[in-house]
């Protein structure tokens, strides 16, 4: 009976698991210090809403920085609500730090990329009424998506960019992981085929040398000049080495590789049969000759035709259970197609299935040792196809379906190796087009935004000081200018001032000033060199 643990190594025990929840939490507040830096530095700065805004966003990084792993896209949205406070133009020097570090580890963490693009569009769009309510103009968004351009959505296409670098990493290690494997599987082949082929030496030297043995004894059975007694010898003998002949062809016959002497298959070991027994396990499966029966074929090409569809069966029971598999049997032009397709595995979670990725490589050689070849791959739909060509008249395949295939681990990493390079590209290639669409865009908005900010003359004159700025605002466009003309005199102090285009021809502006609510000043302000 185990004795229980006493106090002394209970507390070592607590201490070591408060030690080791201690050192998880280390990264997360050396990135949340981090992030503090910045809107620290400003908080002397602001004065108001905006300083409240400042200092909300401290337990605003706490949040974002405890959500940033299980959701990385909540964690980029959080310093974008305080952002928008101090600057509807979203990029400020107390957040720009937070947005593109959490917009880095929203590239990082998650697989799917549409979730993150989503949200970037949403995010877009909601800067229109914003900048529209708020400043009254739509110039602002333009400098609203090149900041979320730039500072979040750059830094995601680099965390995703360094995430597919890494999982080709792992790709690479995990395939020479595999090739270890099959070298030191050769390996083991070569020793076996080597043990094998000195069986079959001694197969054929002993048993010559039992034959003649044999022989002799059945001589001596045979001459008259014995006795009874030593002629029945000589036949116990002849019958002992006949019996260790065939012993021996039955003990050396199970080593050799060809295995002449055993069936290659069961006694129903025609398609047909195999596509029953998969029917009667539970298996979709679909039987399609339109040339016939796959019978009296020549050579190879049966034990091929049949381990083929055996194999391409079992792959699919274990890669894709419940999905429908339709097996096609055709002859054309001298060939036998024969080609295996099972549909994506349906939706739901599925074991994982544990695969040595030796099945398709003697699927492969049993196919070219038949004179054909073999092509495999993922279907259209999500599923996988298994294709081999046999030749019907026996002998090799001439032409293209006869080229050898690049290996399975060849594929899988020439396929990581054009997800890093296709990243990249977009990397590169997303920033650019974006850009370039925002510029053509702001070209076209200057070409008409002049007659939506233009007042009024009769308008202008009905405004008198004093009004209230709710009884002006239905006298103006709803849109201004986002800022008045070159050389314009700033406002007194608690004043605000709005501007609006006198028309679309010059540089002139309306002047209307506000404090506490009313209109104080309307004047008409040129352009002038400072």
């Amino acid at each position: 009976m185990r004795r229980p643990p006493s106090p002394a190594a209970l507390r070592s025990w607590a201490r070591r698991a408060d030690a080791g929840r201690l050192r998880a939490r280390l990264p997360g507040l050396a990135l949340w210090l981090l992030l503090c830096v910045p809107p620290l530095c400003t908080l002397d700065d602001p004065s108001g809403p905006r300083r409240w805004a400042t200092l909300a966003g401290f337990p605003l990084l706490a949040l974002a920085v405890l959500v940033r792993r299980r959701a990385p896209l909540v964690a980029v949205a959080v310093p974008v609500v305080p952002s928008l406070v101090l600057s509807v133009q979203l990029f400020t020097g107390a957040y720009a730090l937070a947005l593109a570090v959490l917009g880095y580890l929203a590239g990082v963490r998650p697989a799917r990329a549409r979730p993150a693009l989503w949200f970037f569009t949403g995010l877009a769009l909601a800067g229109v009424p914003v900048c529209a309510l708020v400043a009254r103009t739509l110039w602002p968004w333009f400098t609203f998506l090149l900041a979320l351009l730039l500072n979040v959505v750059l830094p995601w296409l680099l965390g995703r960019y360094r995430r597919q670098y890494g999982e080709l990493v792992r790709t690479g290690w995990r395939l020479a992981d595999r090739m270890e494997r099959e070298q030191q599987a050769v390996a083991d082949r070569t020793r076996l085929r080597e043990r094998a082929r000195i069986a079959g030496d001694m197969h054929d030297s002993l048993g010559h040398e039992l034959a003649l043995i044999a022989l002799r004894a059945g001589a001596l059975e045979l001459d008259p000049g014995l006795d009874a007694d030593r002629r029945a010898a000589a036949g116990e003998l002849r019958a002992a080495a006949g019996a260790a002949a065939e012993r021996l062809r039955e003990i050396i016959g199970v080593l050799r590789t060809d295995n002449k002497g055993a069936p290659r298959r069961p006694a129903d070991g025609s398609v047909a049969g195999l596509v029953a027994r998969a029917r009667a396990s539970g298996m979709t499966v679909t039987l399609e000759q339109p040339g016939g029966d796959a019978a009296g074929l020549p050579g190879m090409t049966g034990p091929a035709v049949h381990r083929l569809v055996q194999e391409a069966l079992t792959n699919a029971a274990k890669h894709a259970p419940g999905a429908a598999v339709r097996v096609r049997i055709e002859r054309a032009e001298g060939q036998l197609r024969v080609t295996v397709t099972n549909a994506a595995p349906p939706p739901g979670p599925a074991p994982a299935a544990v695969s040595g990725g030796s099945g398709l490589v003697g699927l492969d050689e049993r196919v070219r040792l038949a004179g054909g070849a073999l092509h495999t791959g993922p279907a259209p739909d999500g599923g996988f196809t298994v294709t081999a060509h046999l030749p019907l008249a026996g002998g090799p395949l001439t032409g293209s379906d006869a080229a050898p295939q690049p290996t399975a681990a060849a594929r899988e990493l020439d396929r990581a190796r054009r997800q890093v390079r296709r990243r990249l590209r977009q990397t590169v290639a997303v920033p650019l087009a974006v850009t370039a669409a925002l510029l053509v865009l702001m070209g076209a908005f200057a070409l008409v935004s002049t007659d939506w900010t233009v007042l009024d003359r009769a308008h202008y004159d009905r405004l008198r000081p004093g009004m209230p700025r709710t009884q002006v605002a239905g006298l103006v466009p709803f849109f201004r200018l986002d800022e008045p003309p070159a050389g314009t005199p700033a406002p007194p102090r608690g004043w605000s001032c709005a501007y609006y285009g006198v028309d679309a021809d010059t540089d002139a502006a309306y002047e209307l000033c506000f404090a506490d609510g009313r209109l104080v000043r309307k004047a008409v302000v040129h352009r002038r060199d400072r």
